[in-house]
């Protein structure tokens, strides 16, 4: 379906398709599925691990769950309704399930950014100012940080939406499997994209802004830690802001993969592994490089394992008895 007119006409898109044959579809279904529940199960057990153990009721793990929150959202805005079409044979999206898409993933990947920006700061504080660090990273302080995030991610979603969805779309095919920022803008009939590039150079802008705090922030707690004697200190210190630097190095460098290289007319098929590289690839592996690595916990984990046998044990050794009977 083309179309000339405005985009009140559009009432659906048309997502990207990997393949037209069945049997690929299949399998990828099968692959992104996979993908799928290894991000849900890998942020889940971060959340109960966290939850159910008051031992990690510190700001760094109040952070970590946020994080594993965002991973989730992020991550169920693309896959799902991938899985849904590819399983039905199909390729549409409704206009205002295309609305939705657009706003949830920029919310989520911005409050996301902004979340590593605060951890960040926790690093530099628990790091470079530890004798002060419960009276700065209290409670309080930490609720306002992460509201701040969350609500920096719903100005951003709110904004970079309503720029995209002014415009007026010649066309209602998207090259890509979910409805993604750059795609659409190639569909529009009209000058008014600028409105949304005008909002991405801004956001551009203050995200440089972000990393720039966060590599001032890391060189000065690289420097801390070089200068402690205690070689244990030193090790906790750089498994502690090590992961955190990967996490925010492969959340950056990917989203410049596939917001720059499709600008530059590159294949369709490079812009689709790009925004999987994105959309996909951190929030499946920050569970992986930040939290189940964690040797704390893991031992929350294992407890929660354990406090799940025995708690079946008794029943267990009722109905063994009742059978001896």
């Amino acid at each position: 379906m083309n179309v000339s007119d405005n985009a009140s006409v559009i009432t659906y898109f048309l997502l990207l398709e990997f393949s037209e044959v069945r049997d690929l579809k299949i399998i990828h279904f099968f692959v992104f599925l996979t993908l799928y529940l290894l991000t849900m199960t890998g942020n889940l057990l971060t959340i109960f691990a966290i939850v159910f153990d008051h031992h990690l009721h510190s700001p760094m793990y109040f952070f970590l769950i946020n994080l594993a929150i965002l991973d989730l959202g992020s991550v169920s805005v693309t896959i799902p309704k991938y899985l849904v079409n590819s399983l039905l044979n199909t390729r549409w999206i409704s206009y205002s399930g295309c609305v939705a898409q657009v706003f949830f993933l920029i919310f989520f990947l911005a409050s996301d950014f902004a979340l590593l920006t605060v951890m960040a700061h926790d690093r530099y504080v628990a790091i470079c100012n530890p004798l002060h660090y419960e009276t700065i990273m209290n409670k309080a302080s930490c609720k306002q940080m992460v509201a701040s995030a969350w609500i920096s991610g719903l100005l951003y979603g709110a904004m970079h939406t309503g720029s995209t969805f002014a415009i007026s779309f010649c066309s209602n095919i998207v090259d890509q499997y979910f409805c993604e920022i750059p795609q659409l803008l190639k569909l529009s009939c009209t000058n008014l994209y600028l409105i949304e590039i005008s909002v991405t150079v801004l956001s551009v802008g203050i995200a440089s802004c972000c990393l720039i705090f966060i590599i001032i922030t890391y060189v000065q707690v690289f420097s801390t830690v070089l200068k402690m004697r205690s070689v244990q200190g030193r090790k906790k210190a750089f498994s502690t802001s090590l992961p955190h630097l990967i996490v925010i190095s492969m959340f950056v460098f990917t989203g410049l993969f596939a917001y720059i290289l499709p600008a530059s007319n590159s294949p369709s098929d490079h812009g689709v592994i790009f925004a999987g590289m994105y959309s996909v690839v951190p929030p499946m592996m920050n569970p992986f490089i930040y939290s189940l690595r964690n040797k704390e916990i893991k031992v929350a984990l294992w407890k929660m394992l354990n406090m799940k046998i025995s708690s079946k044990k008794p029943l267990f050794e009722i109905n063994k008895i009742r059978c001896m009977m």
